[in-house]
């Protein structure tokens, strides 16, 4: 049986799929998802149709810390040599956060295009040495298959230069100081589920991936033309842990009178800021909800205040709004947000009824409504198992 697996880590998680490849058709076997994987770890498979197949926690107490990616990617294969004897891995897709101004569509991975990949880092701390460091274990224990690396920035490549370039002088911009947007992999999986209806793939649509990592992308006959993140994964909403849009002058007021460094400011904004920082209590959006107290509904609101002003900036880069798109882990089950967020909009035309949204069906929005609005469930490892055979063929 020939497949394809996906790789999709973070710092402390990894998410895996495994695809069966009949031809240039997929078919999805199985999903891994290991958590907590520099502390007690925790290890689920479940099928097709989302069914607990086994749950275990696997002891990596005696493997360092920077083996413990690779031992986890050992667990996964040897599950699948356990209970599918007759897999037979074609080729490994990989998700990368960051591809800079270089790498705008999946490439074949290879020693040159791993240094380039290296130099990203500082520009995605959180994520871009994970994927390296899961694409060097998946070379070291699958060392003859093809490895295809797919960014979470190529969606957003040709957005215009108004949109992609800040007020900085030219030479910085040339240097790739500008915005490149991120969760690129999510709004291409929605914009191809959009096009299988065709009137609904040509229109003005906004979609947003709400999740502990948020952001929105304009999309406009298909392409994207403007986006909530900007240079970093960091920019646009407030996230889980992370600030958002912030003043610079902020930073610069942190280094001269709480004498900062640039590590301390790093850690500030992409790790104790958002939901986290504004709460006190959590970065998990179902968290904030079940706590009783002020500071988490300050939280939310706050971001659901945010996101319905970025609907209102993308719309203005559209010229009009057509249609708005919910996905990502809180925009899929959040009916709450959704609501909060959808209340703010009514201005653009926008209806919607409770009892849809409460569902969360595929299509919320009130028949009298100049706007529509959907619930589409994302799929990046589906997306990069597309592109691994468009590469690979």
């Amino acid at each position: 049986m020939q497949t394809i697996l996906t790789v999709n880590g973070g710092s402390s998680s990894l998410k895996c799929a495994l695809f069966h490849l009949q031809g240039e058709n997929l078919e999805l076997l199985f999903n891994f998802k290991m958590g907590n994987i520099l502390g007690e770890a925790r290890f689920k498979v479940t099928d097709t149709e989302g069914k607990k197949l086994e749950e275990s926690e696997p002891d990596y107490s005696s493997v360092a810390a920077t083996e413990r990616h690779q031992a986890c990617l050992q667990t996964i294969l040897a599950w699948l040599e356990k209970h599918l004897p007759e897999n037979q891995l074609s080729a490994i897709g990989h998700r990368v956060v960051h591809g800079g101004a270089t790498f705008s569509e999946p490439v074949l991975i290879c020693d040159e295009n791993m240094q380039q990949l290296q130099e990203f880092i500082p520009l995605a701390p959180l994520h871009q040495p994970y994927n390296l460091k899961l694409i060097q274990a998946c070379r070291n224990l699958a060392p003859t298959l093809p490895q295809v690396a797919c960014f979470d920035t190529m969606f957003h490549a040709q957005q215009p230069k108004v949109e992609q370039n800040y007020a900085l002088p030219r030479k910085l911009t040339v240097e790739g100081v500008h915005r490149y947007g991120f969760h690129g992999l999510s709004y291409e999986f929605i914009q191809r589920q959009l096009l299988k209806n065709e009137s609904a793939g040509k229109l003005n649509t906004v979609v947003c991936h709400l999740g502990a990592g948020a952001s929105m992308c304009a999309i406009k006959e298909g392409q994207s033309i403007a986006s909530s993140m900007g240079f970093t994964a960091v920019d646009g909403l407030p996230m889980g842990s992370r600030c958002g849009n912030i003043d610079p002058g902020v930073l610069l007021y942190l280094q001269r009178h709480y004498d900062m460094d640039t590590d301390a400011l790093e850690a500030l904004i992409y790790k104790q800021s958002g939901w986290l920082g504004v709460s006190g209590i959590s970065s998990d959006m179902l968290e904030l909800h079940q706590a009783d107290q002020p500071e988490a509904e300050e939280a939310i609101d706050m971001f659901c205040y945010r996101a319905a002003l970025e609907i209102g900036r993308l719309s203005a880069a559209l010229q009009g709004l057509e249609q708005l798109v919910f996905t990502g882990g809180v925009g899929e089950n959040d009916a709450d947000v959704r609501q909060r967020i959808l209340k703010r909009c009514e201005w653009l035309g926008i209806q919607f009824s409770e009892q849809a949204n409460q569902q969360a069906e595929q299509v919320i929005s009130s028949a009298d409504s100049n706007v529509t609005v959907r619930v589409i469930p994302t799929n990046e490892e589906s997306m990069i198992a597309t592109h691994v055979v468009e590469v690979t063929n």
